[in-house]
């Protein structure tokens, strides 16, 4: 009679162990809840990345529009503001940036 009782004993005490550890695995393993939350995290911050990126190719894709339809004077103040270009034979004067005295720089960041 007591080594059935012992049997069930130690039967129970295996179960638990035995569940126990798949309790384990499951929330820390290789494939884990832990694991499958930093996924979840991952899909969501690419997902917002994807979002972003198409809002943006929507707005150069209307920008193109814009710009197809548009007349060429305006494509053309767009081409010398933004990326500076200029007509054959013309020339582009620049104004240097002033330089500022050592003693002037001084005296501007002791008064702030």
């Amino acid at each position: 009679m007591v080594g059935v009782a012992m049997r069930r004993v130690l039967a129970t005490i295996c179960i638990g162990l035995l569940a126990v550890f798949i309790g384990y695995k499951a929330v820390v393993g290789p494939n884990g809840m832990r694991v499958w939350q930093g996924k979840r995290a991952e899909v969501e911050r690419l997902q917002k990345e994807i979002d972003a990126a198409n809002a943006q190719h929507q707005q150069l894709q209307r920008q193109v529009e814009r710009l197809q339809q548009a007349d060429p004077s305006v494509i053309e103040k767009e081409a010398r503001e933004r990326l500076g270009l200029v007509r054959p034979g013309e020339h582009v004067l620049y104004q240097p940036a002033l330089k500022q005295d050592s003693s002037q720089v001084a005296q501007n960041t002791a008064r702030q």
